[in-house]
This record gives C-alpha cells, structure tokens and sequence, in this order.
C-alpha cells in the first residue's frame, strides 16, 4: 500500500488515477508536477475542468459535443448537408474529422448495441436518426462503426430500420482491422476507408 507525507497529496493521487490509463505511479508524477507550478495555472487548469463538465452540452441535431445547442458542424453551411457519418461516439467524430477526408454531417449513437452488456436499440440515438432523413433531405448514409461484433450488429439493426427509406447507405472500406476502434486507426488508413466506402450489404 502506497504511503504519502499528506493526506491532501494522497487524496490528490487517488482522484487522478481514476483517468483512464493512469496507474497510481502517475498520478502521484502529475499531483506532484501540479505542486510544483504557479498556484494560478493550477486554479485556470482546475476551473477549465469545471468549466467543461458544467457548460459542454450536447447538439441538438447530432449529439455531438457542444458549446452551443448546435455544433459546429452542424451550423456549418460549409459541410455536405445531405451525407450523414453514423458513429458510436464522440471520440469517432474527433478522428474522422482529423482525417480531413469527410466533409458531410454526423450522427453520433451514444454506443453500440450490445446484447451481452445489456445495450439495446432504444438506449442509443438512433429513433431520432430516421426523422433526420426525411427533414434533412440525407441522401446517403455511411455506416462508420468499428469492426466488431457488436459495431456489426448495430450496423445491421440500422440498415434493417432503413430499408424503406430511398437513401444510398455504404459503409467504410475494409482498411480498418476486425476488432479495431476508429479512434486507435492512423488518419490516412481512417481517411481512406471513408473515400472508398462501400455499397452496404
């Protein structure tokens, strides 16, 4: 058991090794590295975390991350208003936009529908995805989930609901790995699968 000199350092080390891939060896390099800086950075860093969790809200129309009701995607008249990127989350948003490849709009799901974590259609975005094509005009729909189970389940349940709609609906070249998240792929493998999409079947 780790052993600190204070109990505020402690409880510092404890709250920052909750981080996704921060062991409590870490944590205790970054608590110490934030004691060691002039005491406003730490406040700005601080109140720039609080100022995330209470004002980023999410789009209206996508459910992209926001600092307004619409994204700036979504407000923007520079995009292919009638290609939609269908996605698990916002991280996927984040690496498809860092490919510089796609210039349409998205649709974030929220997640994928998972029957063995007890995941089903009605918990994600995608009821509120049908309407947008009829009010939207979308005329294509590109299928941008990972390779695995259940990004092909969430696909097939997707293109099910979409069957009666006249839209062209593709999927992502096959450069991206099975098992392999959008986010870990390099943007020019990511980029190229979204240009040479394919036909859905």
């Amino acid at each position: 058991m780790e052993t600190y000199a204070s109990k505020l350092l402690e409880n510092g080390v404890n709250e920052l090794s909750k981080l996704p891939g921060i062991g409590k060896k870490t944590a205790l390099r970054m608590a110490l590295y934030l004691l060691a800086q002039n005491k406003e950075e730490v406040v700005n860093f601080g109140q720039s975390i609080i100022n995330m969790r209470e004002h980023i809200k999410y789009c209206t129309r996508c459910h992209n991350i926001s600092d307004q009701d619409l994204c700036e995607i979504c407000a923007s008249p520079k995009r292919e208003a009638g290609v939609l990127c269908v996605v698990s989350d916002i991280r996927d948003v984040l690496a498809v936009e860092n490919t510089g490849f796609y210039k349409g709009l998205y649709h974030v799901l929220g997640g994928l529908i998972s029957p063995i974590e007890g995941v089903s259609p009605s918990q994600l975005n995608i009821q509120n995805l049908l309407p947008r094509i009829e009010t939207e005009s979308i005329s294509e729909i590109i299928l941008a989930l990972p390779a695995t189970p259940d990004g092909d389940t969430t696909a097939f349940y997707i293109a099910k609901a979409l069957q009666n709609y006249p839209v062209l609906l593709s999927c992502i070249a096959k450069g991206i790995a099975f098992g392999d998240d959008l986010e870990y792929t390099d943007e020019l493998t990511l980029g190229r699968s979204i240009a040479n999409r394919l036909p859905f079947k």
